[in-house]
C-alpha cells in the first residue's frame, strides 16, 4: 500500500462500529520498514473497531509478539530479515491457532500465493491496495473467511491455487528442512557468517555448521552459492539479484 495513497484516505465508516463494551479487532503489524509500520498503525487505529496491539520488525519478532499479545489478526509482510513472513506465519499458527494471518505484500505471483496458503494464511493483499480494501480484508479474515485483494483475483486463478494448496505435498527439498534449518538458510542467504548466525540464533558455531551441512544434503547443494541461489529462487530473501562475483545478495535492495 503506497504511503501517499494511505495518507490521502479519510477515516471509513463501513468498519464495525464499537458501542459500549464491543471488542475491537486487535492487530499485530509485521514489516521491516518503519515508515510503513508507523503509517499503518496511525491509519488503522483511525478506523472504527480496529486496534494495533503491537508491531514487529522481522519474522522472529512477529512469532514472539503473536504468542505474547495473542492478536486477532496479524498483518504479515512476506519478506523480512531473519525469518521470512511465510515461515513466520506457519510458526504463529502452530503456536497460536486462534490467530488469523493476512499477508500484506508487494508480490503478485502464483507461487507466492501458494506458499502463503500452505503456511495457513487467511488472506493475501497487495500493498498497492487502498485502505478501504485493507480494512475489509481484516474484517473478513477475522470473521473466519478468506480474502484476496482485487488485483490478486484479476491476475491469478485463485480457485486453482487454493485447490493446489489443499493437495498433499510430496516431502522434498525445502519441506524436509526443520524450522531452525530454514532460519539458518535464510541467514546464509542474507550474507551472515557462521559466527554471526550463531550470535543471531544464540547457538554455537559448531551447531550452525551442522545445520548448514544438513541443509546442503537435503537441498543437494554443493556450496554456499548454491544455497544463496536456492533461497533467492524460493523467495526467502527479497533481493533482485546476487552479487555477480561472490554470489552474495545485494542487501541494499529489498521488496516486501
Amino acid at each position: 500500500m503506497t504511503i501517499d495513497r494511505m495518507r490521502d484516505q479519510a477515516p471509513l465508516t463501513r468498519g464495525r462500529q464499537v458501542r459500549g463494551g464491543v471488542q475491537r479487532i486487535r492487530l499485530l503489524v509485521a514489516d521491516d520498514h518503519a515508515v510503513l509500520r508507523q503509517a499503518l498503525r496511525v491509519l488503522l487505529e483511525s478506523q472504527p473497531g480496529l486496534e494495533v496491539a503491537g508491531e514487529a520488525t522481522n519474522g522472529r519478532d512477529a512469532v514472539e509478539a503473536a504468542e505474547r499479545l495473542n492478536p486477532d489478526v496479524v498483518l504479515m509482510d512476506m519478506v523480512m530479515p531473519g525469518l521470512n513472513g511465510i515461515d513466520a506465519t506457519y510458526q504463529i499458527l502452530k503456536r497460536s491457532p486462534g490467530t488469523r494471518v493476512l499477508i500484506l505484500t508487494a508480490y503478485l505471483e502464483d507461487e507466492r500465493l501458494l506458499q502463503a496458503l500452505r503456511a495457513g494464511a487467511s488472506g493475501y493483499v497487495v500493498k498497492n491496495s487502498d485502505l478501504e480494501e485493507l480494512v475489509l480484508a481484516i474484517q473478513s479474515v477475522h470473521r473466519g473467511n478468506t480474502y484476496f485483494s482485487t488485483s490478486v483475483s484479476d491476475e491469478i486463478a485463485v480457485n486453482e491455487v487454493m485447490l493446489q494448496a489443499k493437495q498433499p505435498e510430496g516431502r522434498a527439498g525445502y519441506d524436509l528442512l526443520t524450522n531452525r534449518e530454514r532460519e539458518v538458510l535464510q541467514l546464509i542467504a542474507e550474507g551472515l557468517s557462521n559466527q554471526a548466525i550463531g550470535e543471531e540464533l544464540v547457538i554455537s558455531v559448531k551447531t550452525v555448521e551442522a545445520h548448514r551441512a544438513h541443509i546442503m544434503t537435503k537441498l543437494h547443494a554443493k556450496n554456499r552459492t548454491d544455497l544463496i541461489r536456492y533461497a533467492l529462487k524460493r523467495g526467502l530473501v527479497g533481493l533482485e539479484s546476487p552479487d555477480s562475483e561472490s554470489g552474495a545478495p545485494d542487501t541494499s535492495r529489498r521488496a516486501g
